[in-house]
């Protein structure tokens, strides 16, 4: 099984700029081993199971909370498939074989 997780999640009370917290969160990913992909908007990961991808987003919660976040705004996406894996690279894999380089 392979379940992506596209998200996003920032602390809404501290200001215009928060990489601060969010550079906290993706350093706790990172440190996890799950493969992910950064991007300007999100992070996407790729996990072999539910529990597991919903596990990564209450530490990222806990991670804004422990930094005295008081509210926090979070956007996911999933996109879940039975029998694939490593879709991660495999999605962009399949796309440059039909129209050559993309952007990442």
């Amino acid at each position: 099984m392979s379940v992506l997780l596209e998200f996003s999640m920032f602390p809404t009370d501290k200001g215009e700029s928060v990489s601060q917290y969010v550079s906290q969160v993706i350093k706790m990913i990172h440190d996890s081993g799950i493969s992910y992909q950064l991007t300007p908007m999100g992070t996407i990961i790729e996990t072999n199971d539910m529990g597991q991808a919903l596990s990564l987003v209450q530490a990222a919660y806990d991670i804004l909370d422990q930094a005295g976040c008081n509210r926090i705004y979070s956007s996911l996406k999933l996109d879940i498939r039975k029998s694939k894996n490593n879709r991660l690279q495999g999605k962009l894999k399949s796309v440059r074989e039909k129209i050559g380089e993309v952007n990442t």
